[in-house]
């Protein structure tokens, strides 16, 4: 029974860092830690009843998820994006989830694919009157799955790099912005486009998404 307690102990670890790292991603991507908040460790680890070893290791890995960074002297804060990191991270969103919509397009199996973009659709019309936590997971949801199904790793891989970014970007000009970049009715355009077997239509289509959805965030604030 000894041999088996450090590995216990380890599974303890990792779940306070789990739901520590949860805690904090949620906080952040719902605009409770505003960007800019210096993020104090002994506050923290109060608030979380973690300890500070603990603490760190969450943060080390929000920092390598692009939503906190570092400052003056090694502070760790809520990254703050301006307009051009908008635009650059809905540039590189464009180009990675239109090769994987075009992907799928050409698919003479698609319609699998096709099925299960379209319950990743219903749930985000499922969670439209929900909390803006659960409409955010259900909008992320869509477009990894989407990336998933392409078949491509390295794709799914770099989406995956941009996800904590992503999420910054998502509450750049406030609740009002965020939530129109979640309207289902938009995404089900790009299963219908994928649907079609336009492997063009398909690109196009998840472009003019992004362009549109960047504009949305962007527009007054540059």
């Amino acid at each position: 029974m000894s041999g088996d307690a450090p590995s216990l102990l380890r599974l303890e670890k990792t779940s306070l860092r789990e739901q520590a790292l949860s805690a904090l991603r949620r906080a952040i991507t719902t605009g409770q830690l505003q960007p800019g908040t210096h993020l104090v460790e002994t506050d923290l680890s109060e608030a979380l009843q973690i300890s500070r070893g603990t603490l760190r290791e969450a943060m080390r890995q929000l920092q390598q998820e692009g939503l906190i960074s570092a400052g003056a002297r090694g502070r760790l804060s809520v990254r703050h994006l301006d307009t051009k990191e908008i635009k650059d991270i809905f540039d590189v969103r464009a180009a990675l989830e239109s090769l994987a919509a075009s992907a799928l397009a050409r698919r003479e199996d698609r319609a699998a694919a096709v099925a299960e973009l379209r319950v990743a659709v219903a749930d985000m019309e499922r969670w439209a009157a929900s909390n803006l936590e659960d409409r955010i997971e259900a909008d992320l949801k869509f477009h990894r799955t989407m990336c998933h199904l392409s078949g491509n790793e390295t794709l799914l891989h770099s989406w995956s790099s941009l996800e904590g970014s992503i999420r910054m970007s998502i509450m750049y000009a406030g609740v009002e912005r965020a939530l129109k970049n979640m309207d289902a009715k938009r995404h089900l355009e790009i299963v219908e486009a994928i649907e079609s077997g336009d492997e063009a239509a398909a690109a196009a289509t998840v472009r003019e998404h992004m362009c549109t959805a960047a504009s949305v965030l962007v527009d007054g604030h540059d």
